[in-house]
């Protein structure tokens, strides 16, 4: 392993959590003091990904109260089965608040099913095209779904406005394609747990200009604190292991996600 430290002091240190959910109930006693911690850690940008509707609105209530954090909105797989075109309405009247960088999370969800598959379909291709619409990424939720969320990205013509696979799951192959049609590859906990080869596999394939880090806070927490809440301070730890993977400096890793992060959601 190439060991490059010494040609990376002095880059930026700032890192940009590209997913995280403040607004779940596991924060609700320290909210805003974990908000506060990443920031003192090091962690200057922060998106918050909506769930339904009640998230989408809390996610823009927080980007509101703090510069740092970001908004998308979206319907997730799970929340789809009562939803209708007033939702879909909704979601616009939020897009046009200046914090909504992203259409998300939204996709597929073949592992739990907790909605009907052809109504997952369904909501994932409309909730496309609005983005499409309204010229935003999209933030892609894919569990055990690979062959028929590969199938609407494309049919659908997602490429058109991009977007990112969130705590990715699928394989090298599936990264290649995916490189093709103007997406991102995020990269969250799992890369730090023991027993990960897939991921490991994918971060060595995919090129750091096309890789963001993420928490999925507070979901998915890394090595050490694996079993703990997660919070976006612990971002450090995903960005040290891709670092240790592909033989760079922690500075390299963190400058550039940062900047593919900002690029993606056009911040600044």
């Amino acid at each position: 392993m190439v060991d490059n430290r010494q040609s990376c002091k002095g880059e930026s240190l700032a890192l940009f959590d590209s997913h995280a959910h403040y607004d779940d109930a596991r924060f609700e006693d320290d909210r805003y003091e974990a908000l506060q911690r990443a920031y003192d850690s090091g962690v200057k940008y922060i998106l918050n990904a909506a769930s339904d509707v009640e998230s989408a609105k809390e996610s823009i209530s927080l980007a509101r109260k703090f510069d740092f954090v970001y908004a998308a909105v979206g319907i997730h797989p799970h929340n789809v089965e009562n939803i209708n075109d007033g939702t879909l309405s909704m979601l616009l009247d939020f897009a046009s608040d200046h914090k909504v960088v992203a259409i998300g999370e939204i996709g597929l969800d073949y592992y739990y099913d907790n909605s009907p598959r052809e109504l997952q379909r369904y909501w994932f291709s409309r909730q496309i095209n609005l983005a499409k619409e309204l010229k935003l990424p999209i933030i892609v939720h894919n569990r055990e779904s690979h062959e028929d969320i590969m199938e609407i990205i494309k049919r659908e013509g997602a490429r058109e406005v991009g977007g990112v696979f969130h705590c990715y799951s699928g394989s090298v192959e599936m990264a290649r394609e995916l490189l093709d049609n103007e997406f991102y590859i995020s990269v969250g906990g799992t890369v730090t747990f023991k027993n990960a080869k897939r991921i490991v596999d994918v971060v060595k394939y995919v090129p750091l200009d096309r890789l963001l880090i993420e928490t999925d806070c507070p979901y998915l927490t890394p090595e050490p604190y694996r079993g703990k809440r997660n919070e976006s301070l612990y971002v450090r730890f995903v960005a040290e292991r891709i670092a240790e993977i592909k033989g760079i400096c922690f500075e390299e890793v963190a400058g550039n996600t940062t900047e593919n992060a900002k690029r993606l959601f056009r911040i600044g």
